[in-house]
């Protein structure tokens, strides 16, 4: 259902991008009986939503707080988080029937499908009277003494209240665009440097020779970078490494600097091998590391040093101290990530310094607001980043 400017001459408020953060604000400024048409250049709204999670979609994490968040403003996010928590949303769904389970502590994903969503979201909006303009193109916004004014491929579409909702720079293939970062840059706002995020991480030609045949191998390591560590899953790709420890160290990692993983966080390598040595001198440490690690991956350390086919006792302190250093403290320097194409979110955005954090409204800028990925706010892996996406786009609908 499309509906444009031929249907209001002026809307009380203009959203563009039908998203997470879009939509709540739609509903929520139509909760307050305001007339606001939500603009989407796809054909559909929700297209990050329905796939998010597996497909399942990890909706909320009942942990949300600043702590789960990086920005170059720590403390913007607090506002609207403690303003709209995970239970407001965990409540929409209760309302709708919608069941769910708890995967990892605080991850909340659908027990059936993402469209669960999508549809209960598209069903308040129309409840509460929101328009849309599916397809709708935006070519040039204008801001005059009445409010906004947008050329796009429906025709001038006029409003009081502007809010951009436009996501950040990842998964492209679902539509996602740089216009969030322009319309702000054309009203003067400030936008911090962005990255992909939460993303695979990728090595040297070079260093993937040497791990080919670890492509699938998986394990639960610690991964440290830049004074942050994650403690969860790795899994050795084709092109490097990823699974969610990765994903979650992606976030703070630059180009040009080392990532140290512990490869079996539970055990102090050096004391282990040590006792070993006493109890059993003439296992290989080759036999040891492959009954605490995937078989593939303990071999291929073993198979760094000759002396790790030698009956233990033959080995010194300085030998055992190599191979545990390799499997406590592996370094690795990726050579860059994997891009927009497959990041989860885009690291960066419109500086919050720019934004008011209980509205989301420009300070320069009286009636423009910003929400969701777009904002220099990024969550960590496992549901914060929808949650901001409700919590933004919730102040701002409260203002609009």
């Amino acid at each position: 259902m499309n509906h444009t400017a031929k249907s209001v001459t002026k809307w009380d408020a203009i959203i563009i991008g039908a998203g997470a953060s879009g939509l709540m604000c739609a509903i929520a400024a139509a909760e307050r009986k305001r007339r606001v048409l939500l603009v989407e250049h796809n054909q559909k709204a929700g297209a990050k939503i329905a796939v998010s999670g597996g497909g399942r979609c990890n909706f909320t994490n009942t942990n949300a707080s600043a702590d789960y968040y990086i920005s170059n403003n720590p403390k913007f996010c607090i506002s609207a988080l403690n303003n709209y928590t995970p239970w407001d949303f965990i409540a929409i769904l209760e309302d709708y029937g919608v069941k769910f389970h708890e995967k990892q502590p605080g991850q909340l994903f659908c027990d059936d499908s993402a469209k669960q969503i999508v549809k209960l979201l598209m069903d308040r909006c129309h409840k509460t009277g929101v328009k849309f303009a599916f397809g709708c193109k935006v070519a040039k916004v204008e801001k005059n003494a009445s409010g906004f004014s947008l050329d796009s491929s429906h025709g001038k579409l006029k409003s009081q209240k502007l809010v951009i909702a436009t996501g950040g720079l990842s998964f492209p293939k679902l539509g996602a665009t740089d216009i969030g970062y322009r319309i702000a840059k054309q009203f003067g706002l400030a936008i911090t440097n962005h990255s992909p995020a939460l993303v695979h991480l990728l090595l040297s030609a070079d260093k993937m020779e040497h791990l080919k045949h670890l492509a699938g191998v998986a394990l639960d390591v610690t991964v440290s970078c830049n004074n942050t560590s994650f403690s969860d899953a790795l899994l050795f790709t084709h092109r490097g490494l990823s699974g969610p420890a990765i994903l979650q160290i992606s976030s703070y990692w630059q180009s040009g600097t080392t990532i140290q993983i512990n490869l079996l966080p539970n055990i102090n390598l050096l004391s282990h091998l040590q006792k070993c040595q006493k109890s059993n001198p003439k296992q290989s440490i080759q036999a040891i590391l492959i009954t605490l690690l995937p078989k593939r991956l303990g071999q291929l350390i073993a198979g760094q040093y000759s002396y790790s086919h030698k009956a233990i006792a033959e080995c010194s302190k300085v030998q055992m101290q190599q191979i545990a250093d390799a499997v406590n403290r592996w370094k690795v320097e990726p050579t860059a990530t994997e891009g927009y194409r497959v990041a989860e979110v885009t690291k960066g955005g419109v500086d919050s310094q720019e934004l008011s954090s209980k509205t989301m409204e420009s300070i320069k800028i009286s009636g423009l607001y910003f929400t969701g990925e777009v904002i220099d706010v990024t969550g960590h892996l496992g549901g914060f980043n929808l949650q901001w996406a409700w919590s933004s786009g919730w102040a701002a609908g409260q203002s609009i």
